[in-house]
């Protein structure tokens, strides 16, 4: 068997030679006042000037198509939307006595609140629901189209609370009341 090596790095004596770090004293530099109003008063060279361009089309007139998605979505009836809503809360572990939470919603607003705590999509707070719904979509998550048929005719019926999740609410409810 070989024989061990003694650390030296155990002894830390008087004869250490190397000596430890400090951070308790603040070092500063001095500048000269006049170096920071010219750096403040001169721009930089390559500094270029912005120039806001005129917008030259008209918001009115431009429209937006709907996807063949967002029609597909719109074919999407109520009934197939229940039928949706009940697949997923018959797989539910919750039993009937701990869903009271949803006692008084519609069966829209189930989807849209299982859509927001539904991780797999991605994060609902600070984003809106229909751009949550469309990141999922291009990052090809497949989230569910009757979200999207919910989105879109709480959207068409005037709702303009649909948009923002209920986690969200929740959140900036919290935040103010602070």
């Amino acid at each position: 068997m070989p024989a061990t090596r003694k650390s030296s790095r155990l002894s830390s004596g008087v004869g250490s030679k190397q000596s430890t770090l400090s951070f308790n004293h603040k070092v500063t530099k001095s500048v000269p006042k006049s170096a920071k109003e010219a750096a403040l008063d001169k721009p930089s060279p390559l500094a270029k000037e912005i120039v806001p361009e005129p917008e030259t089309k008209d918001e009115k007139a431009v429209e937006e198509v709907p996807t063949e998605i967002e029609l597909k979505a719109e074919k999407v009836s109520a009934k197939e939307i229940e039928r949706y809503w009940s697949k997923i809360d018959s797989t539910r572990k919750a039993k009937a006595a701990h869903k009271k939470h949803g006692e008084g919603l519609s069966t829209g607003e189930k989807v849209l609140r299982y859509f927001d705590v539904s991780s797999h999509y991605g994060p609902c707070i600070g984003t809106s629901r229909m751009k949550r719904w469309q990141r999922a979509q291009r990052l090809g998550l497949n989230p569910p189209i009757e979200v999207l048929a919910v989105l879109l005719k709480e959207e068409a019926s005037g709702d303009k609370n649909i948009e923002q999740a209920h986690m969200d609410e929740l959140m900036n409810s919290t935040a103010a009341g602070a």
